[in-house]
């Protein structure tokens, strides 16, 4: 056998024994999933303090990054920019704040069902307050402030479905728990529970 014979029979065994790694490097997706969506913040607006407080509903968009360690189990971080609300107590407008709240969650992902990609998730949510202003009248009489910083769980579900190849159109639900304590005075009067439903629909593409 002549040299030239021989390197071509080693290069036809190299490539048959490498195929099957091939073809399955083509099928695995990639491990990141990105969405953005519009997503309606609905509050629950309950409190302990007698005021009657609550904020408004609005919509807000919405970024996530998924992370999916095996195709069925993914860790999704979801952000938002500081959103600003209105303060009301007993429906009257006493003042404005705006809150940053990202949320970390483990999801479990269904891939049974074809373009159809259900999950569920559980997780933590972390929410800051800042840029708390009440109104000039309200200020002087009560003194008022809000605790910063709520720590809270959050819950998930939702679905992905495959329009094309790594292209998705995304339905999402998540229960989200905010809390902060209202002080007068530095006295604390109660707490405002924003514990709000947070409806999406968007896009995501994995990379």
């Amino acid at each position: 056998m002549t040299r030239s014979s021989t390197l071509l029979t080693r290069s036809t065994l190299l490539l048959a024994l490498a195929a099957p790694f091939a073809v399955q490097a083509q099928a695995v997706d990639s491990p990141w999933l990105v969405r953005v969506r519009a997503v309606n913040l609905d509050s629950a607006n309950k409190d302990s303090t007698g005021l009657g407080l609550s904020i408004n509903d609005k919509v807000l968009p919405e970024i996530d990054f998924s992370y999916f360690v095996t195709p069925q189990f993914a860790v999704e971080l979801i952000l938002t920019y500081p959103q600003k609300q209105k303060i009301r107590s007993n429906g009257v407008e006493i003042g404005t704040l705006k809150h940053l709240p990202p949320t970390l969650t483990a999801q479990y992902h269904f891939t049974d069902f074809g373009a159809f990609k259900p999950y569920v998730g559980a997780g933590v949510n972390y929410t800051r307050f800042s840029n708390v202003n009440f109104n000039p009248a309200v200020a002087a009489a009560l003194q008022p402030s809000v605790d910063k910083n709520s720590w809270g769980f959050a819950l998930q579900a939702g679905m992905d479905y495959e329009v094309s190849k790594n292209l998705y159109v995304n339905f999402d639900v998540k229960k989200v728990q905010i809390r902060t304590d209202v002080s007068s005075f530095g006295t604390k009067v109660g707490e405002f529970r924003v514990d709000p439903w947070l409806i999406g629909l968007g896009i995501g593409r994995r990379f």
